[in-house]
């Protein structure tokens, strides 16, 4: 236990450099852009090949892809009874932001850290079925729901979840795996010296958009959905880990990601589809220190 606590301790002190170098402006906001980008579309991706190549895919992983995803339409559809009396605009905006969790920028350093290749195989195999709800499912409700003279766009869509390099690289990783092959030494000698950024950067990044300040206002509909999403979350995780025939790490997996933080990517369609991007931006930072709070729970009292 000693391991776990010392871990989250690591990740806190680590987001908490990153919000004080934000504090005293040596690193601005829109600079954590660029390090977003350059972990999920390097760090990540080579943290993934380095893992998957060192671990031996058991079929019944790929009920992690499936579960992820029928978890997102259920909160879709659950949400919208929830949120049935709400404006269309806060409604829509609440129902993209509602499924869908981050798990590459929060999840996997923590995972990483604790569980090593083991663990990320589990979560890895939860992110790609989250990845279809965050590319796909967010994208139509965040559409559905915007001002009038936004005008679905399938196609974009389709390039979203095509282009996400995360996921190709799950599809890529688990080929390679199944078939039985190996990528070259050196490919993964570089891939290996790279992974070793993902978990340091990831952290730093957190802090960089961590925000304390939020408009009391907004207070009701907050409380609102995170009671919602939470109680859900920890409802289903509980029961599929108690009911679930599969191995403790598989029924971890699942009572950890369900209560994880939205997705970085609603932040991102409440720009593109004109939503209130500062309250989804608050709603995304409780959640990661609410997240961050169950997690040290769980590894004190479950794990």
């Amino acid at each position: 236990m000693d391991s776990f606590n010392q871990q989250f301790l690591y990740s806190i002190s680590i987001i908490i450099l990153g919000y004080i170098l934000k504090r005293f402006d040596i690193i601005r906001e829109r600079e954590g852009e660029g390090l977003t980008r350059l972990v999920l579309n390097v760090t990540l991706p080579c943290l993934l090949i380095v893992s998957f190549s060192e671990i031996v895919i058991d079929p019944s992983l790929f009920l992690l892809v499936i579960i992820a995803f029928v978890y997102g339409c259920l909160m879709a559809l659950l949400g919208s009874l929830v949120f049935r009396n709400e404006g269309s605009f806060n409604k829509g905006m609440l129902l993209m932001t509602l499924p869908g969790f981050n798990i590459g920028l929060f999840a996997f350093p923590l995972v990483e850290g604790i569980w090593g290749s083991e663990g990320l195989k589990y979560f890895g195999m939860f992110d790609a079925g989250n990845a279809f709800v965050i590319f796909g499912l967010n994208y139509i409700v965040a559409t559905y729901f915007a001002s009038g003279d936004v005008k679905p766009d399938f196609q974009a869509m389709a390039t979203k979840i095509f282009k996400s390099i995360p996921l190709m690289t799950y599809i890529l990783v688990c080929t390679i795996n199944l078939l039985g092959l190996q990528l070259p030494d050196f490919a993964l000698g570089v891939a290996g010296t790279i992974s070793q950024a993902n978990m340091p950067l990831s952290l730093l990044i957190l802090g960089i958009y961590l925000n304390l300040q939020f408009d009391k206002s907004n207070l009701k509909i907050i409380s609102k959905f995170l009671i919602f999403r939470y109680a859900t979350g920890i409802a289903v995780g509980s029961c599929l880990f108690w009911l679930l025939p599969f191995e403790d790490l598989f029924k971890y997996t699942l009572l950890i990601a369900l209560i994880l933080p939205t997705a970085a990517t609603s932040l991102a369609y409440s720009v593109e589809f004109r939503y209130d991007t500062k309250l989804v931006g608050t709603i995304a930072n409780i959640t990661i220190i609410i997240s961050f709070v169950l997690l040290w729970l769980i590894a004190n009292l479950v794990l």
